[in-house]
């Protein structure tokens, strides 16, 4: 059975950090990209950052450059999400994908809540 669990989500002041994690289960992992995804209320689903199989690709939001970091480790099946200077505009559910070729999983989503 295909898992993507996230966790570490919660409330944060204002210029916070958080760490996000990712545990994947019942798929090989190191097969498939990974990505952060985030939906805020009333808002369309947004790419966050996103990471290749080997880790050395990383490509990130204009808006989450030089604030957040991605990174996963294959041995592990985890995939993590820094996020340093954190914003009220960064509140959302933040989303863990995986994708192969015609194949991807979600995640349930862990909420991210950032006060002014």
């Amino acid at each position: 059975q295909v898992q993507l669990v996230e966790s570490g989500g919660g409330y944060v002041q204002s210029g916070g950090s958080l760490r996000l994690s990712c545990a994947a289960s019942g798929f090989t992992f190191g097969d498939y990209a990974m990505t952060w995804y985030r939906r805020a209320p009333g808002k369309a689903r947004e790419l966050v950052a996103s990471i290749g199989t080997t880790g050395d690709n990383t490509d990130y939001a204009d808006s989450v450059k030089g604030r957040f970091t991605i990174s996963r480790d294959n041995a592990q099946n985890t995939m993590s999400l820094q996020m340093n200077s954190l914003k009220p505009e960064d509140t959302a559910v933040y989303y863990c994908h995986a994708w192969r070729h015609q194949t991807d999983y979600w995640g349930q989503g862990t909420q991210v809540t950032v006060s002014s």
